[in-house]
Formats: C-alpha cells, sequence, structure tokens
C-alpha cells in the first residue's frame, strides 16, 4: 500500500518508522497521539498549521 496523504499518521509511521523524527522536526507529537490512528497526514498537517507540500515533501509520500 502506498503511503499518501490521505493515509493515517499510525499507517505512516507503521511503513516508515523513520518518519517519527521529521514528524517530531515539523512540532508535531504523533507517536504518542491517540488520534493519530485515525487522522491522516493531511489532517494532522492542518491541525498543526503545517503546508501540506512541505510535510509530504519532507515525509518522501505522494499527496494522493
Amino acid at each position: 500500500m502506498a503511503i499518501t496523504a490521505d493515509s493515517t499518521i499510525y499507517d505512516l509511521l507503521k511503513a516508515k518508522p523513520e518518519s517519527a523524527e521529521v514528524l517530531f522536526k515539523f512540532g508535531m507529537g504523533c507517536v504518542g497521539c491517540a488520534i493519530a490512528r485515525g487522522e491522516t497526514i493531511k489532517e494532522a498537517a492542518m491541525a498543526h498549521g503545517i503546508p501540506l507540500e512541505e510535510l509530504v515533501s519532507a515525509l518522501g509520500i505522494g499527496q494522493e
């Protein structure tokens, strides 16, 4: 399964554990957050005021 901005934070971390470092650099404490199981990367970026394009580029994933 390809990870995109519509994938959950949980799926991202499961597929690419090294992404935790990137999320922390953006000020996102998603690793220990209960919401991470159901929140998409896109939703998390919006909630934290992070430009989606910048986040997906840093994570090395597609927007869709």
